[in-house]
């Protein structure tokens, strides 16, 4: 009698960093294993609702969950109520799907998630998408089996007896199939021109878009084309800024409140320098496609996107830029990048030595392993 596939269990939320590497991963589960059920875990609401691609699963499902670390008395208390249903959630699921592993990315979205299969004795698996570990992925990982990170640097940043293996970042099919000529024609480019991409992470960042329009007509008027993604927040500002452009500078300039997987491949694709903060998923994505970068950190937050910037800049794959230097530096260093004569060929070719294939399907096929 032929046996039954095991199941596995993937949880993932907040944030595109945390969200991105899960959706690789997912992906490459189900090239290795595509009889196995894939069942995925997010937060109620979470972002990760419309980016998870529902056709590889068996079944998508929200668990409550909230923050504890560096918020208020009173948003901890729900918080913690918030955790406790989510564990009860995720322990009836457990029961009934029974898991033979669960792959998560940190965060507290999954947080419920493995504590449930902590108790249940289903095995942990996790990966780190930043370099350096949040509150929550340190907790987690002593109930983890394994521990799989972008970097061997972030070894350090755990104590002895927790197994951190080095994989590369696993990015998604829309990232590993985009292709540059597919891309100039997709965003109407010039493929003489040099192209500027601009982004803020997937929720976007109001300092980078406003710093970009107050050099923007210097960005064209030195023949750039640019590519431009806002955010929700922004984008009925950043549009009309594009409708009172001159007529000779509309064609160069291509604004999006977002782009979907697909087309955010695309856009790094046809990138020769991009702006955008320092989240974890620059790590993979940059080096992939030799892009280099001015990174800005986000200044309000723990330092996870500092450490990230740092790493690729002390790697000549990118320059750091802090937000509050914006105004003053952004302009010139984009210059100094593109001049004829400038380190943008050096960057490139410091960013794709970082690049690490295959990383979702090692990172696949250890959970197969571990299961």
């Amino acid at each position: 009698m032929r046996s039954m596939p095991k199941a596995y269990l993937i949880a993932a939320g907040g944030t595109g960093g945390g969200v991105y590497p899960a959706v690789a991963v997912t992906e490459a589960l189900r090239r290795i294993a595509p009889d196995a059920p894939l069942y995925f875990a997010g937060s109620v609401g979470g972002m990760e609702r419309d980016l998870v691609p529902r056709e590889l699963l068996a079944e998508y499902v929200e668990v409550q969950s909230g923050p504890l670390n560096g918020v208020g008395a009173r948003r901890a208390a729900i918080s913690l109520v918030r955790l406790a249903i989510g564990v009860v959630q995720a322990w009836r699921l457990i029961g009934r799907i029974r898991p033979a592993a669960l792959f998560l990315t940190g965060g507290w979205a999954t947080f419920p998630t493995a504590i449930a299969c902590w108790l249940r004795r289903v095995p942990i698996v996790i990966f780190l998408p930043d370099i350096e570990p949040a509150l929550a992925i340190k907790l987690l990982s002593r109930l983890a089996r394994m521990i799989m990170a972008t970097t061997a640097d972030s070894i350090a940043y755990f104590p002895r007896g927790v197994t951190v293996v080095e994989t590369g970042y696993p990015l998604r099919t829309a990232v590993l199939n985009a292709k540059r000529p597919d891309a100039i024609q997709r965003f109407g480019l010039d493929p003489a021109r040099k192209t500027l991409l601009v982004f803020g992470g997937s929720r976007g960042a109001r300092s980078i878009n406003t710093a970009l329009d107050a050099i923007l007509p210097d960005l064209l008027a030195d023949g750039l084309q640019i590519i431009h993604i806002s955010g929700e927040l922004d984008w009925p500002t950043v549009q009309a800024r594009c409708d009172a452009l001159p007529a000779e500078s509309k064609p160069r300039y291509h604004a999006f409140a977002y782009l979907h997987s697909q087309d955010m491949g695309q856009a790094l694709a046809a990138a020769d320098l991009v702006i955008s903060r320092a989240g974890a998923s620059v790590l993979g994505e940059f080096p992939h496609f030799g892009l280099p970068a001015i990174l800005v950190p986000y200044p309000f937050a723990w330092r996870y996107q500092k450490v990230n910037a740092d790493w690729l800049a002390g790697r000549g794959a990118a320059i750091r830029l802090d937000d509050q230097a914006m105004a003053a530096e952004l302009l010139p260093t984009i210059r100094r990048l593109l001049a004829p004569r400038g380190p943008l060929n050096a960057m490139r070719r410091a960013s794709a030595a970082l690049a690490r294939r295959g990383a979702a399907e090692d990172i696949a096929r250890k959970i197969i392993e571990l299961a």
